[in-house]
């Protein structure tokens, strides 16, 4: 028996905990419902000064999957959901359910190509978006004639909610912006809820291999692709995070990440429909009002990139109890350094746990098990993602899919309930990422004896330097030990002797670049100082040969660092004439 196959990692979680759960529900309605007659005065969602309750959700659904079958919406469609973190994205979910199909998460910050080509890829029959959205984008993007998009309806960020915070919903002047004109040819949230008031849609529930959302990947390795996230998998990982981090009714939910990624559509938003319990949004992230929303919600729990708990605990302002409700904190979609967790610690008192996971598990595959310290790799300086999850197993592979052996580097290959069947009309791209339903991840990592697991980084972004292979996130974390390094990115750069070299991009704690005490003295940070600070710490061929200052490093909404645009920006510029 491999060490794999024996599930040495199940030693390592905490005691009591199982290592498989069954799921008391088959799909997120079922789900819904049942919290529903639990409570249907439950607080479901905090958004500024608006509440909505768990009946106030259904009632809201209930019309809008009634708007969306009396214009020809069927079992088996799509709704495309175009928002940002509002109430009307919980609502478009729940009634595309309702109305007998699923969602597709449309990205907010995609434009027109990017929007044409996933409502034309998902065959989406239906959008729900911001008005401001539809009058900047989808409306072009209807009349095109490209996608078969037959009903718009759209919604105001300022709906469920009278507070209008300045710093969000603000037009050039400062001054609070008009909603935009309606387009005749589009329907109005609000009005159809109160049109269709009292009235039920004819039942249609979901089976629990059905798709509940397509949510799609970010095409870095090809065009984007439509993860087909089913009812049984996002129940399932919805019902790993209450289980494994011992979440109740009586915890609330802080959405700092995008609803429409895989981390805000299971670790918030399903998250707080099954406890269930108040789900606090804020339209979008702005560090300063989710500040805001931390003081004046005090929620329990909340899961995100680390890039967001280091712009919450930079931020002007920012205090060590304004972070004190927070009892349960996670954060994914990003290797997280050792010098960063222990910083945040120390400055905002949270204690911020691993996990990984792609979208196409659902979320998370790998915990660090509840208040359990991870432990950091000896060798390669990198933190813990934790272990495998319940009823979940994992190999680390070669590339021909022959398992390493233990401590050895290779992709990381996951099997589980919550692991995605496929690809929406994809099964080329379904066969190569999921032979025999395993998927490939296309991240290098190991398992240890113990069985803990660490991410090394993309097979993509390994830097050959002269026959050395660089990992970046290993160059990433020793500049991030660098007490005035707020945010660091390596990538691989073209060089004529070594084939490539190492370059990094770096923000700072402090705008003009002094040392943090203790590290230079108050002195400016330099590039000649951190090249050195780095020259100290690792092999030649691994420490930066160059060293970028930024103000704020490129992102994706949902925090992750952008290497691949550091990397276009400095192929175009450094190559030769």
């Amino acid at each position: 028996m491999s060490a794999y196959a024996e599930r040495r990692w199940l030693g390592l979680y905490t005691e009591g905990t199982p290592s498989g759960i069954v799921p008391e529900h088959g799909t997120l309605l079922e789900m819904f419902r049942a919290s529903l007659e639990r409570g249907p005065g439950t607080e479901a969602i905090r958004y500024f000064d608006g509440v909505l309750t768990l009946a106030d959700l259904d009632e809201a659904s209930d019309a809008l999957a009634l708007a969306l079958a009396d214009r020809g919406f069927a079992r088996g469609d799509r709704l495309a959901v175009y928002v940002q973190n509002n109430p009307a994205f919980v609502v478009g979910l729940l009634a595309a359910w309702k109305a007998g199909g699923s969602a597709v998460a449309v990205n907010p910050m995609n434009k027109a190509r990017e929007v044409t080509y996933l409502l034309a890829d998902s065959g989406a029959t239906a959008l729900l978006c911001l008005d401001e959205l539809h009058e900047s984008v989808t409306a072009g993007v209807v009349a095109s004639g490209d996608t078969r998009v037959g009903t718009v309806v759209t919604c105001s960020a300022r709906d469920w909610q009278t507070r209008d915070d300045p710093r969000l919903f603000a037009s050039p002047d400062g001054r609070a912006a008009a909603d935009a004109a309606r387009d005749a040819g589009t329907l109005d949230l609000l009005t159809l809820v109160e049109e269709n008031a009292g009235r039920t849609p004819e039942p249609h529930p979901p089976e629990p291999d059905d798709v509940a959302v397509l949510t799609y990947t970010s095409g870095t390795t090809g065009v984007p692709k439509g993860a087909m996230n089913t009812h049984a998998g996002m129940v399932f990982n919805t019902c790993t995070y209450r289980d494994w981090m011992g979440l109740t009714s009586a915890d609330s939910v802080l959405g700092v990440a995008p609803l429409f990624h895989i981390t805000g559509l299971i670790g918030h938003l399903t998250l707080a429909l099954l406890l269930p319990c108040p789900l606090v949004l804020a339209h979008r992230f702005h560090p300063e009002v989710m500040l805001d929303a931390l003081r004046e919600h005090r929620p329990t729990f909340t899961v995100g990139a680390i890039t967001v708990f280091i712009s919450l605990s930079t931020t002007p302002g920012a205090r060590r109890e304004d972070f004190s409700s927070l009892r349960v904190v996670y954060s994914g979609g990003a290797p997280v350094a050792p010098a960063v967790t222990a910083r945040l610690r120390e400055a905002t008192g949270m204690f911020v746990h691993n996990c990984y996971g792609l979208t196409e598990t659902n979320s998370p595959s790998h915990m660090v098990p509840l208040y359990a310290d991870a432990p950091v790799d000896p060798a390669s300086g990198a933190l813990s993602v934790g272990v495998p999850v319940f009823d979940t197993f994992v190999r680390i592979v070669d590339d021909d899919g022959r398992e390493v052996p233990v401590g050895d580097a290779g992709e990381i290959a996951t099997s589980g309930p919550q692991v995605v069947p496929g690809y929406w009309g994809k099964p080329e791209a379904t066969a190569e990422s999921l032979p025999g339903g395993e998927l490939r991840t296309g991240d290098v990592g190991f398992m240890d004896e113990q069985g803990w697991f660490y991410l090394v980084d993309r097979k993509k972004d390994m830097i050959n330097a002269a026959g050395y292979k660089v990992w970046p996130r290993e160059v990433e974390d020793v500049l991030y030990g660098h007490p005035a390094v707020r945010e660091a990115a390596v990538v691989g750069v073209p060089d004529e002797y070594r084939g490539e070299t190492v370059k990094a991009f770096v923000s700072l704690n402090s705008p003009d670049g002094q040392g943090a005490e203790g590290a230079g003295g108050g002195e400016p940070v330099t590039e000649d100082a951190l090249i050195a600070y780095c020259k100290e710490r690792m092999a030649a061929y691994k420490y930066p040969r160059s060293v970028v200052f930024l103000d704020d490093l490129p992102k994706t909404s949902t925090g992750k660092i952008l290497r691949r645009q550091l990397r276009a920006g400095t192929r175009e510029n450094d190559q030769p004439a």
